[in-house]
């Protein structure tokens, strides 16, 4: 593998990224992991060394990440049973414990600790930190599932000021005390709106928006929000992926220039989606 590549094309493929290093250096991009594109320790590794990469070339790298995977292990290990309605996570006070454990502890710091052996400088918190998610119920039948009513981006410009990579796990809580499960799609597009952050990439387990589900290769390569809604009543976006582009709709309409959904399966797709031509998954853009 190490001499497929002679140093001349090496280079090449330098010199091809170098007006996309300029369009993103001190800008900032929130990257959301999602917990399905997270299950597979290899990819997981090669994201973060992605992640490791854009920040040393100067983009402002902001990671936030779900994890249902994980909660799900370990409700199981307490004998509990996942339950969801409409997508979103039944939370009773037992459940919101073990979010808030394996979000804001185990998963947080793991990502936090490869990205700094990739060589990047990281510093873990989660959305109750500095109070940067504030959240009330969002409906009595979820339990404490939060809805977010306030983003404090305050510690988040911090760090990225003093050039770390913010990694935040998506547990929120309000002025009494009690803690919210987030939906890590709906967080992110509120954080990456409140930054005013010039791209969102939502990394899932699907190639993007599909014409045909069951045929990758009818990807839609890009689609304005207008598009979307028409894509929308036609059916073609459905299920999952309708919550999906709410949230990339609600992140345009709050200021972020464009946002990618994207296959976090596939090998370096946030550098082919930043620093090629070529990009990766369905761009959604204001129009």
């Amino acid at each position: 593998m190490e001499n497929m590549f002679s140093n001349a094309e090496r280079a090449e493929v330098l010199t091809q990224a170098l007006p996309y290093i300029k369009r993103y250096n001190g800008k900032i991009v929130v990257i959301k992991y999602g917990g399905n594109a997270m299950v597979n320790e290899h990819l997981k590794e090669q994201v973060m060394e992605d992640i490791a990469l854009l920040w040393l070339i100067g983009v402002k790298v902001v990671l936030v990440h779900g994890g249902g995977p994980e909660i799900n292990e370990v409700m199981s290990k307490f004998g509990k049973k996942p339950e969801f309605v409409d997508g979103l996570r039944v939370t009773d006070k037992e459940t919101v414990d073990i979010v808030q454990m394996v979000l804001a502890g185990k998963v947080n710091k793991s990502l936090v600790t490869l990205l700094q052996m990739k060589g990047g400088h990281a510093v873990g918190l989660s959305g109750m930190d500095g109070g940067i998610i504030e959240a009330k119920i969002k409906d009595e039948r979820l339990g404490y599932v939060g809805t977010i009513t306030k983003i404090r981006t305050q510690p988040i410009t911090d760090l990225l000021e003093k050039n770390y990579i913010p990694v935040i796990s998506t547990v929120a809580s309000d002025r009494h005390g009690n803690v919210y499960n987030i939906n890590g799609d709906t967080a992110a597009a509120y954080i990456a709106g409140a930054l005013n952050a010039e791209r969102l990439i939502m990394m899932t387990d699907i190639a993007g928006i599909l014409r045909d589900k069951d045929d990758p290769a009818s990807l839609i390569p890009e689609i304005t929000v207008s598009e979307a809604k028409t894509l929308h009543e036609e059916g073609i976006i459905s299920g999952g992926m309708i919550p999906k582009v709410d949230c990339c709709i609600e992140a345009i309409r709050k200021g972020v220039k464009n946002v990618t959904i994207m296959d976090g399966r596939i090998s370096h797709s946030i550098l082919m989606e930043l620093l090629t031509d070529e990009g990766a998954g369905t761009m959604v853009t204001g129009g």
